[in-house]
C-alpha cells in the first residue's frame, strides 16, 4: 500500500469520526472502524459499526443521505488535493470478530 493511499484513508477516517460525532442524533453510537480507498484515490468506502445493532439500518441510511454533506465537510476541513466520493457500509469483519471474542 502506498503512503499516499494510507494517509488518505487515515485522514478520511478521522474526519468521518468527527462528522458523525457532530451531526448524528445520538440515538446510536456510530464508530468508524476503517476506510478503504481505491488506488486512484477518487472513491473511498467508510466502514462503520453501530451500537445497538438494531440501529444499523438507520445509521447507514443517515450516512448515505448525508454523503454530499460529508464530502463537503472533508473538502473544507482536510484540504485534500482531490476529495474522493464516499460510500458507507457496515463492517461485517468487525462484527464477526466481536462475536468470536464473545464466544471465547
Amino acid at each position: 500500500m502506498s503512503f499516499k493511499k494510507e494517509r488518505l484513508e487515515e485522514i478520511v477516517r478521522d474526519y468521518a469520526a468527527r462528522f458523525f460525532s457532530l451531526y448524528s442524533n445520538r440515538t446510536s453510537m456510530i464508530t468508524v472502524t476503517r476506510v478503504a480507498a481505491n488506488d486512484k484515490g477518487n472513491l473511498a468506502t467508510v466502514y462503520l459499526t453501530v451500537f445497538p445493532e438494531t440501529q444499523e439500518e438507520a445509521a447507514i441510511d443517515f450516512a448515505k443521505r448525508n454523503r454530499s454533506d460529508f464530502r463537503a465537510f472533508v473538502r473544507y476541513n482536510a484540504k485534500l488535493m482531490r476529495t474522493p466520493f464516499f460510500d458507507f457500509e457496515i463492517d461485517r469483519g468487525e462484527k464477526a470478530r466481536q462475536k468470536l471474542d464473545a464466544t471465547l
